[in-house]
């Protein structure tokens, strides 16, 4: 299996990003960190907060800073938000300092696991679905331009997930 120091997890609002981090690190025998626990153990205040008084344009360079910042970090699994890479430099720093794993899920999926969550500021609209449909269609090409590996997450416990995850790359290292 290759040597990876930095895995960077990148995708949706809903795809187990923090969840499957979790599980991979433990796996990889890494740290995990999630950049939106770490723009609000900074600030001081949760991410709807931050929308609603900077909006999103100031939301996203706290997110750039922080991500900047992360990805220079050893030894670990970081989530980021989903909407990190939307940013030019987020994506070019997830690119070029860490492997990046794209947890896809589906539209469907996603409503399902975030119905309830009332701290997802973009999601706060008449309607959902229409918000998460935009969204896929703006940002799964550029989930898909980082990305060294794709993993679908749909009808998979998170540790399945991992499991799927370390399988993957044994298999690329094996083919190397």
């Amino acid at each position: 299996m290759p040597e990876l120091h930095r895995v960077f997890l990148v995708g949706p609002m809903g795809a187990g990003k923090t969840t499957i981090g979790r599980h991979l690190a433990r796996a990889l025998g890494l740290g995990f960190a999630d950049s939106d626990v770490e723009i609000e153990a900074r600030t001081g205040a949760d991410i709807p907060w931050i929308f609603d008084v900077e909006g999103e344009g100031g939301f996203r360079d706290r997110e750039e800073a922080v991500i900047a910042e992360m990805t220079t970090w050893e030894n670990t699994v970081l989530a980021t938000g989903g909407g990190a890479v939307l940013r030019p430099a987020n994506r070019r720093a997830l690119a070029e300092r860490g492997f990046v794993i794209y947890l896809r899920t589906t539209l469907e999926e996603q409503l399902r696991r975030t119905r309830k969550d009332r701290n997802r500021p973009l999601l706060q609209t008449a309607d959902p679905q229409a918000t998460l449909r935009r969204l896929f269609a703006e940002r799964d090409p550029l989930y898909r331009e980082v990305a060294d590996l794709v993993v679908d997450t749909d009808s998979s416990s998170p540790k399945t997930v991992a499991r799927r995850v370390l399988d993957s790359l044994r298999a690329a290292a094996s083919q190397s």
